[in-house]
C-alpha cells in the first residue's frame, strides 16, 4: 500500500491550471490512496475542491477539515455538506464520520479534524487572533471565556472520537495511522523551525487529543503508531514516546506540496 500524505494545500490560492498541476503531481506518485490532513479550501469551495480532487484522482481520498474549511460559513453547514458529499461518494472519506479504515493487513488509518483547544499555553495571556475568530460563524464575536469554552469543547469532541475507535483499531493492526489537522502533542506544534511558544500554544496544539493518544499507546506497548498532522505551516518529526512518532508537515500559501510518500505492509 502506498499512500501519498498532503496537508495545509489551500487550493483557494491556486487558480485552476494550478490546481491542475498539482492533482497530476499527485497522480505521478502512483499512490494507492490520498491522506489530506485539511485546510483544503474554504466554506464555500471545500466540497468542489473535494469532488474535483476524486474526478481527477480516481483513488480513495481519506481526510480530515481544517479551520480554514469553515472560513465564511459555519462549523455545523460545513460539516452537514461534507457528510452529504461523501454519502455519495465511492472514494471520498472524511475521517471525521468514516471510523477505522483498513489500510493493510497489519495498518489502519484513523483521524479527526481536530482543533486548537486552548490547553497547552497561555491562552488568557495570549495577544493571538485567528481568523478563526473572525470567519467562522460558531466563534464570531465570542468574549474570551466563552471561546475559550467553545475551543475545549471542540477539542473534546475530536479526543472522544479518538478515544472510541483506539482500542478497537489496535484489536485489528498492529500499526495506526493517524491523521489529524491540529498537532496533538507539545513536541509536534512546530512554528518557525522551533517549538510554538505559549501566545501560540493554545491555538495550535489540540491537548484532549494528544493526552488520548499517549496513554492509549502507553497501554499498548507492542503496537506502534504514526500521526500526521499540520497547522502551523511549519514542519518537523517528533519521537513521543517508544511507539509513537509525529510528523507535522510544512506548508506555504499558494504552493502545495506533497509531504510523504508512505509504503505500508
Amino acid at each position: 500500500m502506498k499512500a501519498a500524505w498532503v496537508n495545509d494545500i489551500h487550493l483557494e490560492f491556486l487558480d485552476e491550471r494550478s490546481i491542475t498541476e498539482f492533482f497530476d503531481e499527485l497522480k505521478a506518485t502512483d499512490a494507492d490512496c490520498i491522506l489530506v490532513g485539511g485546510d483544503i479550501g474554504q466554506a464555500n469551495t471545500v466540497c468542489d475542491h473535494l469532488r474535483n480532487m476524486e474526478l481527477s484522482l480516481q483513488c480513495p481520498v481519506y481526510f480530515v477539515l481544517g479551520n480554514h474549511d469553515f472560513y465564511h460559513g459555519s462549523i455545523a453547514d460545513v460539516r452537514t455538506s461534507i457528510t452529504r458529499l461523501v454519502s455519495s461518494s465511492g472514494l471520498l472519506r472524511w475521517l471525521s464520520i468514516s471510523g477505522i479504515v483498513k489500510l493493510t493487513a497489519k495498518t489502519c488509518l484513523i483521524g479527526h479534524d481536530g482543533w486548537g483547544d486552548g490547553r497547552y499555553g497561555d491562552f488568557h495571556g495570549s495577544e493571538v487572533v485567528l481568523n478563526d475568530f473572525l470567519f467562522i460563524q460558531e466563534l464570531s464575536g465570542l468574549p474570551k471565556n466563552a471561546l475559550l469554552t467553545k475551543l475545549q469543547r471542540l477539542g473534546e469532541e475530536a479526543g472522544r472520537h479518538f478515544q472510541t475507535l483506539l482500542p478497537q483499531a489496535l484489536d485489528m493492526c498492529d500499526h495506526i495511522v493517524v491523521l489529524t489537522h491540529v498537532p496533538p502533542f507539545l513536541e509536534a506544534a512546530w512554528y518557525h523551525g522551533r517549538y510554538c511558544d505559549d501566545n501560540w500554544l493554545p491555538f495550535f496544539s489540540c491537548k484532549a487529543v494528544g493526552e488520548v493518544l499517549k496513554d492509549t499507546m502507553l497501554r499498548y506497548v507492542h503496537k506502534r503508531m504514526t500521526v500526521l498532522c499540520g497547522h502551523t505551516h511549519s514542519g518537523g518529526s517528533s519521537q513521543i514516546s517508544a511507539n509513537l512518532t509525529s510528523f507535522t508537515g510544512p506548508a506555504r500559501y499558494g504552493h502545495p506540496r506533497i509531504q510523504r510518500l508512505f509504503e505500508w505492509e
